[in-house]
């Protein structure tokens, strides 16, 4: 594939551009902001994808639906590992459960998970507006490594967020679990929403975190800010080996800025990182990242007939990194948890990128197609089945082209997280309950997790 005038000028050293912030941003410190390069960013070694999505279109009927737990508080994340599923509630804490429980079982209770985590066990917790006990994840080596990680929402003087380990075996095997959190991460920016808040172990062995703008957009472009970033880290908290130079006043747990607020990570077979962030009013982004990317917030965020925020093909702003998928300035997703599902149990699943969608209340469907590496994608521009997709497009990411799916659109409620299951199966977190559902929402039983199994 030939390489990309973004690639290029990430070869030629550090650029900044000077641009003035659009005008819905007035307020925000100041008439102009950068856009921020890393001094050094490791080399792009993309190549073309060896994985092809599967053919044909995903359906509802490619999967059966089933409550697997009800009446939870505010489900925010899950993660798989050994024979257990960690899962944390907003408003609550974290909650161990039987992994073969939620694949067979159906209307099981909270109660039937065991509680590694009150929500006072995290130290100065905070649940404000959007925040509260958000992402978990669980060392790669569990069980022999007995320790979860959980990021949550602090109120210490002022709001931020903060990733703590905690070991769920303690110092000696014969006796309780002590999973008093140790911080490993602190000062993210936080606020009452653009929180980010995911974090997962990648297929590197390292903890990637996602983090919001916290109300202030320009810290996006600030690398000594850990906000509007996604960072990546060892399991210590240091930053992760091969990570991108940000210059002295940078921080070098920094992957990637420019971020808005991005709520799902997940990785291609190949290991590539895979994020969905929410936009300002619409403007929702899927993204594959590139090292040291600037992914352009508060200044692009958009096409060149976007009237209020600039353009990623505008020569002004060859900083930026594009995404591979721009929902445009008349369609919300509201994109929160994202899984890319390469397990082969719902064929025709397999492969895509599923976006859960919280004000749409949708779950997406992203097939991900090579493009040509000229700025124009391989295929039409609507799926199978007329599908319309605002991704092929000139302005995008031009390594990839998008075929988008709804499904169980209004079915379910607001989406928050969406993670495949070790015996194939997918589940579903709603989130009806966060006091931002309407309509015939919230029902009787929600928030619940529901499992779509082939």
């Amino acid at each position: 594939m030939s390489p990309t005038r973004r690639r290029l000028l990430s070869a030629v050293g550090p650029i900044s551009v000077s641009v003035a912030i659009a005008g819905c941003l007035d307020g925000f410190g100041g008439d102009s902001l950068e856009l921020t390069t890393p001094e050094e960013a490791p080399g792009d070694d993309w190549t073309e994808p060896d994985w092809r999505p599967a053919d044909g279109t995903p359906t509802e009927d490619d999967v059966d639906a089933t409550t697997a737990v009800a009446d939870l508080e505010v489900p925010w994340d899950l993660a798989f590992a050994g024979e257990d599923a960690f899962l944390t509630e907003r408003d609550g804490g974290l909650r161990r459960f039987d992994a073969a429980d939620l694949a067979t079982g159906e209307e099981l209770a909270p109660e039937d998970g065991e509680v590694v985590l009150e929500a006072g066990d995290l130290p100065d917790r905070a649940a404000p507006g959007e925040g509260g006990t958000l992402g978990v994840a669980v060392h790669p080596d569990y069980p022999e490594s007995a320790v979860a990680f959980v990021s949550y929402t602090v109120d210490d003087g002022g709001f931020e967020n903060r990733v703590v380990r905690c070991d769920l075996e303690g110092d000696d095997p014969d006796s309780d679990p002590d999973p008093e959190p140790t911080p490993i991460l602190e000062g993210i920016p936080g606020a009452t929403t653009h929180n980010g808040g995911r974090i997962t172990f990648g297929p590197d062995s390292h903890l990637w975190v996602t983090t919001g703008d916290a109300q202030e957009p320009a810290l996006a472009q600030d690398p000594g800010s850990l906000a509007g970033s996604v960072l990546r880290l060892t399991p210590g908290g240091d930053p992760a080996p091969g990570n991108p130079d940000w210059g002295a006043d940078g921080d070098d747990r920094i992957y990637t800025l420019g971020h808005r607020n991005p709520q799902g990570i997940d990785f291609t077979p190949e290991g590539a990182p895979v994020i969905a962030e929410h936009g300002p009013a619409a403007r929702d982004e899927v993204s594959v990242l590139r090292p040291g990317g600037n992914y352009g917030w508060p200044i692009v965020r958009g096409g060149p007939n976007d009237s209020e925020y600039g353009s990623y093909d505008d020569e002004d702003h060859d900083a930026a990194t594009p995404p591979v998928l721009n929902t445009g300035p008349d369609e919300t997703w509201a994109p929160s948890g994202l899984a890319f599902y390469a397990d082969g149990a719902v064929g025709p699943w397999e492969n895509h990128v599923l976006v859960c969608g919280l004000a749409s209340e949708t779950l997406y469907a992203v097939a991900l197609r090579p493009g040509d590496g000229n700025g124009n994608g391989s295929g039409d521009s609507t799926g199978e089945e007329g599908h319309p997709h605002p991704a092929d497009l000139p302005w995008l990411d031009d390594r990839l082209e998008a075929t988008v799916t709804p499904l169980f659109e209004g079915r379910y409620g607001r989406l928050r997280h969406v993670e495949p299951g070790p015996d194939g199966s997918l589940y579903l977190l709603t989130s009806n309950l966060d006091g931002r559902a309407g309509g015939e929402f919230p029902r009787s039983g929600d928030d619940r997790v529901v499992r779509l199994e082939p």
